[in-house]
Formats: structure tokens, C-alpha cells, sequence
């Protein structure tokens, strides 16, 4: 059975689309609210089980003080928001919504989020009534199938791993963020295997370490004689991931020009190879990075539009330091590993072993702790590893947290990414090699957006 549905939203035209597009698709639609106030007295009368909430509403609520509210009477919520203010923004994440639909969204997005929400709010609503164990082995009563290679005995992580496995029958596009070394291509490969495509190909790339005079071949192909040098048809890695899953890691290293036919890969669903003709093609796209790519979107190195494309499902996975329960099973486990594989007797840490590594920052994370394993099995001389060399690891980083940092505006976002376009282009507009191509806009509409957004030449 669907949710029952509340909408609270101040824009008549945006929360009737919703309403069309949700009954269309088999939900039933309490009536929409435009304030706290009378979403509370819908709420009393109609008993939605789910409410899309907007953060910014008429009057002086806001949708974070209704959050609150549903919260406490255990109603599952998605944020609906085209508000990028850091400290608004923080303050609805600890509201713990099942989600966040960025505006514009399309239909295909809502649609998924609902089904991902419903499912995490059911099975939370279900293991806190049976109070649910989590064991010290790291099995879960939960843990879904396909992702059972993820070691993890973390809360966080268990959650993680249950929306994970509810998005990777949906089919639709993820973006997996996190520090290198917290597993983003075990994430990837999870998914894969947890969807119906598991059958066939899952293909890996990494954006980062591909030359940029290769880049475009590597991943769209090209045909014999396309240019010079190019003796036979090479098949590109889309291409190869047809019917299947591509993982494009270091996203964030992608140059602007590729962004754009990578854009067309997500929404037209076809490739080009170099010197060839279009092709349409069958793939999932899995991207992860562990850049800020709203930063990267400030400096201009990264397309606002392909962001918000990708970013339907974002997955943030948490460092090593935030999962101090996994520490120590996570070392078991490489030590017994690694004791297999060299042959040798290790079964274990010593108390103070132990205890070293439960207090390192881990700046390196999973992958860290791994090889930190595999060097002490190798130099162990008895059945314990009885001292733990944490100098050999990646340089120790400051982990205190910096003072509250200004988030900007997605008008912010635009004017800095067509400006630091425009300044490459060397202020050309229109034309080849001229900024509405390279941003993919019509030159009238280019213009339009330079005077909006008081973008002058200097």
C-alpha cells in the first residue's frame, strides 16, 4: 500500500504539479498546506503517514518547526528546498528527514524518494518495536543481500546499507560522497549487485587517472581513422557497461567539456563515439567522489546542472573516526585475512594494540587501517600483534572543526559558475568555443542570466 500524503508548500504551481503527478502515480493526496499552522490542522483531520515539506512556508513557521513536530508523532518527511544556506540547512538535517528533493525536480526523482523514505521509516518503525539487536559479529537482522561484504556493526552504516539496497532496484542514478578510503567502490559494487543488472557488466573508472587527451575516448569510444592515431575502432566505456552499471570514480576530476556529453548520457540515454554516429545505450550510473563539489561549482570546474542530476541520490558515507565500533572488527577481520594469506598463526591484538588504534584520527580510513594490518601480520613474530606502528600511515591532519563557514546561495552558485566561464572563454559568447556552448545554453538565454544575475566584464 502507498503513503497517504501531505503536502506542504507555499507555491500554488509547484504544489499542484505534486499533487497531479502523485495521485497520477496511485498516492492519495491530503490537502495542501501552505503554512505550519494549517498543516497541523490537516494533519489532525486527514493523518497523512508521509508529508513533502518545504522549508521556507508563508508566516512565521518554518517547514524545520513543523519537522520538529512530525518528528515527535513519528510522521516520515522529505524536505522539498531550493534554499542552499548552510546554517538553514543544517539546522533541517538535524531534524533527521528521510531525505532532500532539490528544486527543480523531476517526476522520476519524487517518485524514488517516496519509495526510499517509506521503506527506511517502515523498517526504523519496525526495529523500534521489536528492539532489534545489532551483534558483535556485525550481522544485522536487516543486512540486506548483495551488500553483505560490507563489514559494519555501525547504526549508521546498517542504515546506510538498507537505503542502499532499496535505491539499487530503482535504477536510478547515485552519487556516493565520502573521504578516500571509506569504501565508495564497495558502495558501488553493492548496488550493482543488489539490482537487476547484477548479471551484467559493472565497469570502473577512474576519472582521476585518465589524461586529459584520452578522457573522452576512453569513456564515448571512437572510430578507425576518427583522428590521428587511430588505427582500429576502440569500444568506450560506456559502451562497454551497456545493459549494466558504470562507476565513474573522482567525478569530481571530469573536465567541463566532457561534463556536457556526460549530461547527455543521463538524460538522452546515448553516446557518440568520436568520428561516429550517436548511439543509444542501457546504463546505470554510479559517481562518487570525495571533493566539495558545491565548491568545485563556485570555481567553475563543475556543471550546477550535472550536479543536481546526479545528486538525486547522494550517499554519504562517514569516516572511520565517526564508526569507532568498527575499528576494532574491521581489524579482525584484515588480520585474519592477511594471517591466511601469508600463511601465518595471528589471531589477534594485543590490549594496547588495541587500544592505539581505537584512539587514531584514521585521516585514511578503512584503507588505512587495512594496510596498517597487513604491514603488522607481515612483522608479527608471535600469535598477537603486540605493537601497532601508526607513524607509517598518512600524515596526521587537524580534525578540529572550523568556525561556521557562509554557505552560498544557488543564485550565488550560478553567477560564480557562468562568470568563471565567461572569463575562460575570454568573455566570448557565442560561437565555437564561446561560453553558451560550452554551458550548453542558448545565446539569448545566456544573456538573460548575465543581466539577471549583474554579471559585468572586469
Amino acid at each position: 500500500m502507498k503513503a497517504k500524503i501531505l503536502i506542504v508548500e507555499d507555491q500554488f504551481v509547484e504544489a499542484n504539479n505534486l499533487r497531479l503527478m502523485l495521485e497520477h502515480a496511485g498516492y492519495k493526496v491530503c490537502t495542501i498546506a501552505r503554512s505550519v499552522p494549517v498543516a497541523l490542522k490537516i494533519i489532525e483531520k486527514e493523518c497523512p503517514e508521509l508529508v513533502l515539506l518545504d522549508i521556507m512556508l508563508q508566516g512565521e513557521l518554518t517547514g524545520i518547526d513543523l519537522a520538529k513536530g512530525l518528528r515527535t508523532r513519528n510522521i516520515a518527511f522529505v524536505f522539498l528546498s531550493a534554499n542552499s544556506n548552510k546554517p538553514i540547512l543544517a539546522l533541517a538535517k538535524a531534524t533527521k528527514p528521510y531525505g532532500f528533493l532539490v528544486k527543480p525536480f523531476r517526476d522520476k526523482d519524487v517518485l524514488i524518494m517516496l519509495d526510499v523514505a517509506w521503506y527506511l521509516h517502515q523498517e526504523n518503525l519496525q526495529n523500534a518495536n521489536q528492539k532489534k539487536p545489532v551483534n558483535a559479529a556485525g550481522d544485522h537482522p536487516n543486512r540486506p543481500t548483495g551488500l553483505d561484504h560490507i563489514i559494519t556493526e555501525s547504526r549508521e552504516m546498517l542504515q546506510i546499507l538498507s537505503s542502499v539496497k532499496t535505491v539499487a532496484s530503482a535504477d536510478t542514478s547515485v552519487l556516493i560522497l565520502g573521504e578516500s578510503g571509506t569504501g565508495k567502490e564497495l558502495i558501488a559494487h553493492g548496488i550493482h549487485q543488489s539490482s537487476q543488472r547484477a548479471s551484467k557488466p559493472f565497469i570502473i573508472v577512474n576519472c582521476a587517472a585518465l589524461p586529459s587527451s584520452l578522457i573522452e575516448s576512453e569513456l564515448f569510444g571512437h572510430e578507425k581513422g576518427a583522428f590521428t592515431g587511430a588505427f582500429n575502432k576502440r569500444i568506450g566505456k560506456f559502451e562497454q557497461a551497456d545493459e549494466g552499471t558504470i562507476f565513474l570514480d573522482e567525478i569530481g576530476e571530469l573536465p567541463l567539456e566532457l561534463q556536457i556529453k556526460f549530461l547527455r548520457v543521463l538524460q538522452e540515454k546515448e553516446i557518440e563515439r568520436i568520428g561516429g554516429q550517436r548511439k543509444k545505450i542501457n546504463v546505470r550510473v554510479i559517481a562518487a567522489t570525495n571533493k566539495d563539489l558545491e565548491e568545485e561549482i563556485s570555481a567553475g570546474r563543475f556543471r550546477i546542472d550535472l550536479y543536481y542530476r546526479l545528486n538525486v541520490f547522494p550517499v554519504l558515507l562517514p569516516p572511520l573516526r565517526e564508526r569507532k565500533e568498527d575499528i576494532l572488527l574491521l581489524a579482525r577481520h584484515f588480520i585474519s585475512f592477511y594471517a591466511r594469506r601469508e600463511e601465518k598463526k595471528v589471531i589477534g591484538l594485543s590490549e594496547q594494540a588495541a587500544k592505539e588504534m581505537v584512539n587514531h584520527p584514521w585521516p585514511g580510513n578503512v584503507r588505512e587501517l587495512e594496510n596498517l594490518i597487513e604491514r603488522s601480520v607481515l612483522m608479527a613474530t608471535g600469535t598477537q600483534i603486540e605493537n601497532i606502528d601508526l607513524s607509517k600511515g598518512p600524515r596526521k591532519q587537524a580534525l578540529t572543526e572550523a568556525g561556521p563557514v557562509k554557505m552560498k546561495t544557488m543564485e550565488e552558485h550560478e553567477r560564480d559558475y557562468i562568470l568563471a566561464v565567461l572569463r575562460k572563454c575570454n568573455w566570448k559568447i557565442y560561437g565555437q568555443g564561446g561560453a553558451a556552448e560550452i554551458l550548453d545554453l542558448n545565446v539569448s538565454t545566456l544573456n538573460s542570466k548575465i543581466k539577471k544575475l549583474g554579471i559585468i566584464k572586469g
